[in-house]
């Protein structure tokens, strides 16, 4: 017999995402963004004129601050790329021409 809140709670194992060399984990169904969030890890990029951090903006793919190199593929918004078991994230340099500059 079990009791109310004494159920142990299984479900996916958490994935483990590599950040400039950080091991992050996330949630099945979460994106990249909220993942890096939720790790504390709220920049990974700056504007190409100040030098301002960016991260998550708008969170749903309008604007372009959180731009991320996914697995050797740059200008990626965190917002939108699904996490997955393995992936290689790296941090944004500067990037011409892109929008949601700030400054």
């Amino acid at each position: 017999m079990s009791h109310a809140g004494s159920e142990e709670r299984t479900g996916p194992s958490p994935y483990r995402l590599t950040f400039d060399g950080t091991t992050v984990t996330a949630r099945p169904g979460q994106s990249v963004g909220a993942a890096l969030v939720a790790a504390g890890i709220v920049a990974w990029r700056t504007t190409r004129r100040a030098g301002g951090p960016r991260g998550l903006f708008c969170g749903i793919g309008v604007c372009f601050d959180c731009l991320i190199t996914v697995d050797g593929r740059p200008g990626q918004r965190a917002c939108l790329v699904p996490a997955r078991d393995g992936m290689r994230l790296s941090t944004e340099g500067d990037r011409e021409g892109e929008g949601g500059d700030g400054d």
